[in-house]
């Protein structure tokens, strides 16, 4: 049987590349969009291509920005994922 630890353990992949780190900003970007939230969108406005210190930089920056926004907690969490494959970009 598995501890509680075990079970509220998540396991982030760390083996996106560019397309799939791009893909998941684009859907970020996206979903802020719909949702009204126009400062978060144009951090991702353009993204596909962007170099990678502008896409380190933007994600930290909407992290800090969905800090206190916990019902944002999905789009923060994608975030987060992004944020522990930024050294796959090239």
């Amino acid at each position: 049987m598995a501890t509680d630890e075990e079970k509220t353990t998540i396991n982030f992949g760390t083996n996106l590349d560019r397309q799939a780190i791009e893909s998941t900003l684009v859907q970020v970007r996206k979903e802020a969009q719909s949702a009204n939230l126009r400062d978060l969108a144009d951090m991702f406005h353009g993204v596909e291509g962007m170099p990678r210190a502008l896409i380190e930089r933007n994600v930290q920056n909407a992290l800090k920005w969905l800090a206190d926004k916990p019902h944002l907690d999905r789009l923060a969490s994608q975030l987060e994922l992004v944020g522990l494959n930024l050294p796959n970009l090239k």
